[in-house]
């Protein structure tokens, strides 16, 4: 494995993980976004998985976004009558998205993508200071 190989993974790493900050950030600004007609349904949370993607010619792996799932648990109900998505019995239908699990998993993707930019600058400076080495 060579230097450009070390910041292709990295890169790969960086982008998967600004896209799940993305879909941590839209799950927490839809956290109350409900329906506006009579038991329609609210906002349902986004999930994204990661599939493992070798390339033959140099037979190194990165990752890649899979799929940007909707998690299909139950909605919470809340009692409002006066809100206009209240069905019959005066219930409205809230977003799936708990804002505890969101913030865990944006610390987790900050991290994960904090340690990938990291990776990143050591093999940027290990190749500068490898064509340093030569020029000498």
């Amino acid at each position: 494995m060579d230097f450009s190989d070390t910041i292709g993974i990295s890169a790969s790493g960086m982008s998967a993980q600004s896209a799940r900050l993305r879909i941590a950030a839209e799950n927490l600004a839809n956290e109350e976004t409900t329906s506006s007609s009579p038991g329609g349904d609210p906002y349902r949370r986004k999930t994204i998985t990661f599939k493992d993607v070798l390339d033959r010619s140099t037979g190194v792996s990165s990752v890649k976004v899979k799929e940007i799932g909707k998690d299909q648990s139950d909605f919470k109900m809340r009692y409002d009558p006066s809100h206009p998505g209240a069905d019959e019995n005066g219930y409205v239908k809230m977003p799936n998205v708990n804002p505890m699990v969101e913030i865990m998993d944006t610390h987790d993707a900050q991290h994960s993508y904090q340690a990938n930019l990291n990776t990143m600058q050591v093999s940027r400076s290990m190749l500068a200071r490898s064509i340093s080495l030569m020029k000498n």
